[in-house]
């Protein structure tokens, strides 16, 4: 039948999916291994995470502007400048292993990176078929979670292993996505281009429920990849726990879209919340009641995790409706950002009053109290 014919062989979900893998690679294969080049080259750890920091905080900032760039210059030509952004300077890490030097670049990056990620959201709406967006948005969540789970450890052995200039060489991939946006943009011209009327303020309005509810799951994200391995240093329980994490939210993030497809987000979003408290209480829990817990908490906080990006983009998309999709996908992106930041500075604050354990459950509750916010965000409308 044809409805069940794979948007994987639909030659603008091809072309996405390889800007987006692209796209991402580079910045999986930099995200943890940067901060080790600086360390290595004599930063103090305490100033290492600055590299990340300039990063987000130009993503962030950037990626407000992006629906008024399109508006001006095109959905394409932005696109080719993000990813010329992210390209060009990732050769030149091997220039110099300074703070300063590694956090320029960075910022030239996160800018190209805040392109993408507004972009490619947007434009994975836009590329499926009627009735057919969810899974489309999860293939596109596919194209992001593979490179990470893969990159992100690969990037650092390369780094640890004296061979920056691997890292930096294959950084530069956004630049071979380049040749696929002609054929995307062909794909998607009439949609995409929709995107240009209509009022951001109703965009931002109508997106804001979901953006709330995916702040808080990034929140309690941020806190789970950054403080457990922090919390458990010794041995492979924080590894494994984080590759469980990964898998299961890179599966549920794509087969979530398929459900919503044929069931919508009503139900689905506030369960998939549900799943992430659940999960969390499973990852406190086990700090104290054993490794095995923490193992079982932390896969099933990746299935709500994973699903709840899927369905706050998705009812995001809907509420703003066809001319607000690059508005919603803006705002989307800074909350997930902007969650994931709070989630690794204010729980280390919170943990360091009530132990790392108290401080899961307690964000667990939080999510619990938001399950009535969940199911207004998966409402089409703004109310």
């Amino acid at each position: 039948m044809r409805e069940r014919t794979s948007l994987w062989r639909s030659r603008g979900m091809q072309a996405l999916i390889g800007v987006t893998f692209l796209g991402f690679a580079s910045y999986s294969l930099t995200l943890a291994s940067l901060p080790v080049y600086a360390v290595e080259g004599g930063a103090a750890e305490s100033t290492a995470g600055v590299v990340t920091a300039v990063f987000l905080v130009v993503t962030i900032a950037v990626q407000a502007a992006i629906p008024a760039l399109t508006t001006r210059f095109g959905v394409g030509p932005v696109l080719v400048v993000g990813l010329v952004a992210m390209g060009v300077p990732s050769p030149l890490y091997v220039l110099d292993d300074g703070v300063l030097w590694i956090s320029a670049l960075s910022a030239l990056r996160g800018a190209g990176f805040a392109v993408l990620t507004v972009l490619g959201a947007t434009l994975s709406a836009h590329v499926a078929p009627p009735g057919r967006r969810g899974e489309s948005i999860g293939l596109y969540g596919l194209a992001i979670a593979v490179p990470n789970l893969v990159a992100v450890p690969g990037g650092v052995a390369l780094v640890l292993g004296d061979a920056i200039g691997w890292v930096a060489w294959l950084s530069a991939s956004p630049l071979l996505g380049i040749p696929l946006v002609p054929l995307l943009m062909r794909s998607t011209r009439s949609q995409a281009d929709a995107g240009r009327s209509g009022s951001h303020r109703a965009a931002v309005l109508a997106a804001l429920a979901p953006a709330g509810v995916l702040f808080a799951v990034t929140m309690a994200g941020g806190g789970v990849v950054t403080f457990l391995p922090i919390e458990r240093p010794d041995g492979v329980l924080a590894t494994v726990a984080l590759l469980l994490f990964g898998a299961t939210g890179a599966v549920t993030r794509w087969r979530a879209g398929m459900l919503a497809d044929r069931l919508g987000a009503r139900l689905l979003l506030p369960l998939a919340v549900a799943v992430a408290a659940v999960g969390l209480v499973g990852v406190g829990a086990g700090l104290v009641a054993g490794d095995a817990w923490v193992l079982v908490g932390a896969a099933v906080f990746g299935a709500g995790f994973g699903a709840v990006q899927n369905l706050t983009l998705l009812s995001s998309f809907i509420r703003a409706g066809d001319s607000g999709t690059t508005t919603a996908s803006a705002m989307w992106n800074a909350f997930f950002d902007a969650g994931t930041a709070t989630g690794a500075l204010a729980l280390g604050v919170v943990a360091a009053g009530i132990g790392l354990d108290w401080t899961y459950v307690a964000v667990a509750a939080v999510l619990a109290a938001l399950l009535p916010l969940a199911a207004v965000a998966a409402r089409p409308g703004r109310g």
